[in-house]
């Protein structure tokens, strides 16, 4: 070695963690699905074997676990310093946002039997905030079964969508006109050409139309009447 000069040592490994693990976990759905979500794949991008993992978590349950965890914690708590509607709003397009991020887990959200800290306090805040509201016990619970049950299933369909744009759109759509008969599917034709294809339509335009028909409709201390009578 000459005079004067350092020797090179390698750059410190960062210590293998939970958080390190999940956060790995999540990148892996979000590029392969959770069907490819082994402990090896997780394994790997960390650059170790798949039995340090077990330090770290109790195994593949525990990590799908953690991963809707971590969804829950991305999504926004309903802000404090508004009223109820206009809180539910802002909760809800910040979940339907993370959802689009990570596509595998509206089907997950739901199943876990062990919630982690961030879910129970993301609802837990939901059910304050009707609370504060005026919506009784029984009508918060309603309201956000009502609400979720919309943005879950929006936002399932619109990852179903085979297009992700206007320009997409705007192929299906000609796609479809050219092989379906307007004079044996009038209404369809009808709802393409003058709906979908008119200018600045956007899909997402009607999750904004369906929250607010939904929202609208909720009222703090009311009971709902199936009956209608």
């Amino acid at each position: 070695m000459r005079e004067g000069s350092k020797e090179r040592r390698p750059a410190p490994r960062t210590p293998l963690s939970r958080e390190r693990v999940i956060r790995a976990a999540v990148a892996v759905a979000d590029e392969k699905g959770t069907a490819a979500l082994t402990m090896r794949a997780i394994a790997q991008p960390l650059g170790v074997e798949a039995m340090s993992l077990y330090h770290h978590v109790a195994g593949r349950e525990d990590v799908l676990d953690g991963m809707v965890d971590a969804v829950f914690a991305e999504i926004g708590l309903p802000p404090r310093d508004t009223d109820w509607k206009t809180a539910m709003r802002r909760r809800a397009d910040s979940a339907r946002a993370a959802l689009r991020r990570h596509p595998w887990a509206v089907s997950l959200m739901d199943s876990r039997s062990r919630p982690g800290p961030a879910t129970l306090r993301h609802h837990d805040s939901v059910i304050g905030t009707l609370r504060a509201g005026g919506f009784s016990v029984p009508m918060a619970a309603h309201a956000v079964s009502l609400i979720d049950s919309y943005l879950y299933g929006f936002v399932l369909q619109e990852l179903s969508m085979p297009f992700s744009g206007p320009a997409e759109l705007d192929e299906v759509a000609d796609a479809m006109l050219r092989d379906m008969p307007a004079d044996t599917y009038p209404h369809l034709t009808e709802l393409v050409t003058e709906h979908a294809l008119k200018p600045g339509y956007a899909y997402a335009d009607e999750f904004v139309f369906g929250l607010t028909l939904i929202l609208d409709a909720l009222r703090p201390d009311e009971s709902p009447n199936p009956s209608g009578t």
